[in-house]
């Protein structure tokens, strides 16, 4: 099944503003500035954000200043929603004996609920099942959760200044190595039936390595057990002296259970402290993910934009698409890391409730003592014992808290050995090897035609700051020479296309490129050539004046803007 681009329209709900078609092979985003203007924002990276919006990607990005995530270009905000801007993308799918159309609608509303547009096909789709539906669409034989959707395009879709430098590193900066070794193992064919619950075991054992490293903030295990022989110690010398007071029978008694009730208090209350934190912490882990998901990444691309517009009018990536790719793995992050909230909220009323109780079981007891002719002599005593029986609650509460996260932590490790032991033996490394032969062949030939050099992907078995194993994937010239990056990606995201089509793996066929000037002449006109004959759709924004003359031509244009006619033409579509 092969996926192109055929359409992105820009209108309202009564008129079309921008209609953009286009074709197989090379689609310039050309800025017509005079040269002395040329850099001011016109909206080629745009184009490529929007489509990236409708793949998935965040509403932000089109309106966030990318370097400022907090600063907010008001002008573009305002024409988008009180005008009512509605995107529609329409994807070409050729598959054998069937050929149709995906048309994808976003709008950029947040409320009312009745006013939202986000629809594939037609059908309104939540928010939360949006990327489940595109990838069921696009990539068919994508199996969902790890990596996400968003992930595998991510080399789709290069405007973001991460993806424009970086080969491999397609995803946001907070991407752990072990999420790029799904991503990549995915990618090359030599997918692994357990890397879903490899990957949530070790977040699991990440989250529980955090709250031992909180529960040891002051002192670690032994330190605890020593503290606790001490407090044992103390609290039988105390004792001895409790018993050697001339006290009558029913004081004895009384004290003895006040010294009891105030043990479980404070044991009681140890463990409250120690729920709250626990909660605490699988909180502080959501806001994290919710933080990257919907605050940061999409406020940079926002600035992004609007600079690289100003300054690259062609850019073509679409930060949106990252976002959604990104805002998806934190989802499940965050549903996976809060599942054991509500056992830890119901247990906390548990406890609240037994800790009253034995409050005022201690209320009625001290009444009781101090009413005695001895509670004066022994005031002094119990206010030790008390203090004492405090700390071992503590330091008994603290240690079993330790204790069940090495447990935890162990049967984890257990479970991680068990799946690693497929992972990485030699059955399973010689599929991945095979499969960087395959796709190596592709990516040498593709960058001998536009460099004459040849570059490969290869791997390592690396172990990281946790002692967990993972293959790590890289990219070198064989040639050894300081070819351009630019070149580089550019030859990858081809190749890759081509390996992917050999090889049945869903992909998409078009590949979205920004700030093209910076590749040399003659290696443009050869990714043309290339892309115009292997089936694939290249999308590039350029400056119109950096175009070698061989690909400017009109047939190549797919949409022409500049000061005069910029992308939104905003100066005649704002409402008043």
């Amino acid at each position: 099944m092969l996926m192109f681009l055929k359409y992105l329209i820009i209108s309202t709900p009564t008129k079309v503003i921008r209609e953009i078609p286009f074709h197989k092979g090379i689609n310039l985003i050309v800025d017509e500035s005079e040269e002395q203007i040329t850099g001011n924002n016109v909206g080629k990276t745009t184009v490529l954000r929007l489509i990236d919006f409708c793949l998935g990607g965040d509403a932000k990005d089109i309106y966030i200043d990318p370097e400022n995530k907090k600063t907010e270009y008001t002008l573009i905000k305002d024409y988008l929603t009180k005008n009512k801007i509605i995107i529609t993308l329409t994807l070409g799918v050729e598959a054998e004996g069937n050929n149709e159309d995906v048309i994808i609608k976003r709008n950029f509303l947040s409320k009312p609920r009745k006013e939202i547009i986000r629809e594939i096909n037609g059908e309104f789709i939540a928010k939360e099942d949006f990327e489940n539906k595109l990838s069921e669409l696009l990539l068919p034989d994508f199996q969902k959760d790890k990596p996400t959707f968003r992930q595998v395009i991510s080399h789709n879709i290069r405007y973001s200044d991460l993806r424009i430098s970086n080969t491999l590193k397609t995803l946001d900066s907070y991407t752990t190595d072990v999420e790029y070794e799904a991503l990549y193992l995915h990618l090359f064919g030599c997918d692994f039936k357990s890397g879903n619950d490899r990957q949530q075991i070790l977040e699991k054992i990440k989250t529980e390595n955090t709250y031992k490293r909180r529960l040891e903030k002051n002192q670690s295990r032994n330190e605890y057990e020593v503290l606790l022989e001490w407090v044992n110690n103390q609290i039988g010398v105390l004792h001895k002296k409790k018993s050697e007071l001339n006290i009558n029978e029913d004081f004895e008694s009384d004290i003895n259970s006040l010294n009891e009730v105030k043990y479980s208090i404070n044991s009681v209350s140890s463990e409250i402290a120690s729920l709250n934190l626990r909660k605490n912490i699988i909180l502080d882990a959501k806001q994290d993910f919710e933080f990257q998901k919907s605050d940061m990444d999409t406020q940079v691309l926002g600035t992004i934009y609007q600079q690289a517009a100003s300054l690259i009018p062609n850019l073509q990536k679409k930060f949106e698409e990252l976002v959604a790719y990104h805002n998806q793995m934190l989802v499940q992050k965050v549903k996976f890391i809060t599942q054991d909230i509500p056992f830890i909220e119901n247990k906390i009323q548990e406890k609240n409730k037994e800790l009253a109780f034995l409050l005022s079981q201690e209320q009625v007891l001290s009444e009781k003592i101090t009413q005695s002719d001895t509670f004066e002599e022994l005031e002094n005593l119990i206010q030790e014992l008390n203090d004492l029986f405090r700390k071992k609650g503590e330091y008994e509460n603290v240690i079993n808290q330790i204790s069940e996260v090495e447990t935890t932590v162990n049967e984890l490790n257990a479970e991680l050995k068990g799946i690693d032991e497929q992972l990485f033996s030699p059955d399973f490394e010689s599929i991945v090897r095979n499969q960087l032969k395959k796709f190596n062949r592709f990516f040498g030939d593709i960058s001998s035609q536009l460099y004459g050099e040849q570059y490969a992907i290869t791997y390592s078995i690396v172990t990281n700051r946790q002692g967990q194993k993972l293959y790590k994937f890289s990219s070198f010239n064989v040639n050894h020479s300081s070819g351009k990056k630019q070149g580089e990606i550019s030859c990858f995201d081809i190749a890759y296309t081509l390996f992917a089509d050999e090889e049945k793996i869903s992909c998409l066929h078009f590949l979205l490129n920004d700030k093209k000037e910076l590749v040399h002449d003659n290696q443009l006109i050869k990714i043309a050539e290339v892309v115009n004959k292997n089936n694939i759709q290249f999308v590039a924004s350029i400056l119109k004046d950096k175009l070698p003359t061989e690909l400017n031509k009109e047939e190549y244009f797919v949409v022409k803007l500049s000061q005069d006619d910029k992308l939104f033409r905003i100066e005649n579509n704002m409402l008043n």
